[in-house]
């Protein structure tokens, strides 16, 4: 069987609170085999430690998400610091910038964005970002964070400035099932990604691939996901599932 490595999905979502053990065992028949859990805030950052605890070969991440950084308190980084020692948390977001919605000034963002990136150098944790609609901002913010900060562009669909930031900073970057959408505008950058930098995702319960878009996302679907890459990039399944499953691994430092 080909095995999968969904390194990014939200497991504690409220989609999954009355079927998870069935999502997981659809995920294990479809060869999914590993999985990342994403914080979107504290309290988030400690059902998903709690929920990688308890699960071989799932770990957790622990971050505020650019929507949630409005309510950031002035211990914030310090309760993450201390969440980012436990075994199973293996990286620090989610976090990063979004101007498309006004959730949080964009100077509030910036803040705690450049913060979570001192985490990561400091701890030597890698950083899961989101960026939408604030490519300047990203991009600025790559080219002044930390030397030897490690990171990964997640959910990508364009942005050639922090692109090149990224792929400067010798980060990774990570592609959802919107890679399977006739709208997907990426093609060329997800063709520029170095082989041994590239991940796939599937952001669940959020953006389902084709054939399942429109419904409830989940980690079996990452292999529709790996089919949309590979067929983009004109290359087997396989040789992507394995790739990126290897790539998986080394930027969270796991099996």
């Amino acid at each position: 069987m080909i095995e999968y490595f969904d390194s990014h999905c939200h497991l504690t979502d409220t989609a999954f609170r009355h079927d998870l053990e069935a999502v997981f065992h659809r995920a294990a028949e479809a060869g999914v085999t590993r999985m990342v859990t994403i914080a979107s805030d504290l309290d988030d950052a400690l059902r998903a430690a709690e929920l990688a605890a308890a699960r071989s070969r799932c770990w957790s991440t622990a971050g505020v998400h650019p929507h949630a950084a409005g309510d950031a308190s002035p211990d914030t980084v310090a309760k993450l610091r201390g969440l980012l020692a436990h075994d199973d948390v293996v990286a620090v977001g989610e976090t990063g910038l979004d101007y498309h919605y006004d959730n949080a000034a964009p100077s509030v963002q910036r803040a705690l964005f450049d913060a979570h990136l001192a985490l990561g150098a400091e701890t030597g944790l890698p950083v899961v970002v989101h960026a939408r609609e604030a490519d300047d901002d990203i991009a600025a913010a790559l080219r002044n964070m930390p030397a030897g900060t490690r990171g990964v562009l997640h959910c990508f669909t364009g942005g050639d400035r922090a692109f090149g930031e990224a792929m400067a900073a010798g980060w990774w970057v990570s592609f959802s099932g919107i890679a399977s959408f006739k709208s997907f505008g990426a093609v060329d950058l997800l063709r520029e990604v170095p082989e041994d930098r590239l991940m796939v995702e599937t952001d669940s319960p959020y953006l389902a691939p084709v054939p399942h878009r429109g419904r409830r996302n989940e980690p079996a679907h990452v292999v529709h996901v790996a089919e949309a890459v590979a067929s983009l990039l004109d290359r087997p399944t396989e040789e992507v599932a394995r790739r990126t499953s290897a790539n998986a691994c080394t930027f969270y430092g796991v099996e």
